[in-house]
């Protein structure tokens, strides 16, 4: 018996890295999910591998900013497996540059995918949950749903070069915070997850590979780090290094499991001590 044993979950940004690594914790621990992510490739390639393992798994793609994507990922769930317990606001990327060198397409689109997209996709989510849960009590249960938005130490402390990331990122705090209230009484916690440097394609050094560059809507995006940032990330770090992305979705899981069943409306912290 798993502590997700028929439980639903959405996670946005699924296909690979940090929301790769969420969604098949939660699926070990007896959840199906639905996958996401901008290409269809990664998530095929994922959900191929929770069935192979023997979960329950059906994919969900595109662009998480799109007008409808809110109210179709939510559909999809309801559709494939009759209900909707979690959800994770993963997806995301960066487009970073200092203000001065910044567009309003540049500062608009990372507010789009990492504030406006979560906010369509829980908007979706209450519409749904509102009348499942009014259900529920007339047959006298209880079932605690889960809200899980991935946040960033950008957005609690603010990084240079990051003002439309960190915006976004401290934005969606306060969306959390705020729905902790509004969805309380639904028997729904909200809890967000800020995390400094994971080791994923977005913060690989830039002289790696597949760092670089990553195309969003026609855009091509340069991504990565520079190495010698990651070097002196790694000594200040306690614990020695970046998180990995297994590592990542542990505190996520901490947050969708029953243990957390009466913590709400909080920013946990995830940055190895810094």
């Amino acid at each position: 018996m798993g502590q997700m044993d028929g439980k639903v979950a959405i996670v946005t940004g699924s296909g690979r890295g940090i929301g790769k690594e969420i969604a098949l914790r939660l699926v070990r621990d007896g959840a199906s999910v639905v996958i996401n992510d901008i290409d269809d490739a990664p998530a095929q390639e994922t959900v191929a591998e929770i069935i192979k393992m023997g979960g329950k798994a059906v994919a969900c793609n595109g662009d998480v900013a799109q007008p409808d994507f809110g109210d179709r990922i939510v559909k999809t769930a309801v559709d494939a497996f009759g209900d909707c317990h979690v959800v994770v606001n993963n997806a995301g990327y960066t487009w970073d540059s200092v203000i001065q060198k910044m567009s309003d397409e540049q500062w608009y689109a990372i507010l789009d995918v990492h504030l406006t997209a979560p906010f369509r996709v829980l908007r979706a989510f209450q519409q749904h949950f509102r009348a499942a849960v009014e259900k529920e009590r007339a047959e006298g249960k209880r079932v605690v749903r889960k809200v899980v938005n991935i946040s960033s130490t950008s957005g609690v402390n603010g990084n240079a070069g990051q003002s439309n990331y960190a915006a976004g990122k401290a934005g969606i705090i306060g969306l959390t915070k705020t729905l902790a209230k509004e969805f309380g009484r639904y028997d729904v916690t909200v809890n967000a997850v800020a995390f400094g440097y994971i080791q994923t394609r977005l913060t690989k050094p830039l002289a790696q590979g597949e760092a670089g560059e990553i195309e969003v809507q026609g855009r091509t995006v340069k991504i990565g780090v520079q190495g010698g940032r990651i070097a002196a990330m790694n000594k200040m770090i306690p614990l020695g290094s970046g998180g990995l992305p297994e590592e990542a979705a542990g505190s996520v899981y901490l947050f969708c499991s029953p243990d957390s069943d009466y913590v709400s409306g909080q920013c946990l912290v995830v940055n190895g001590g810094l």
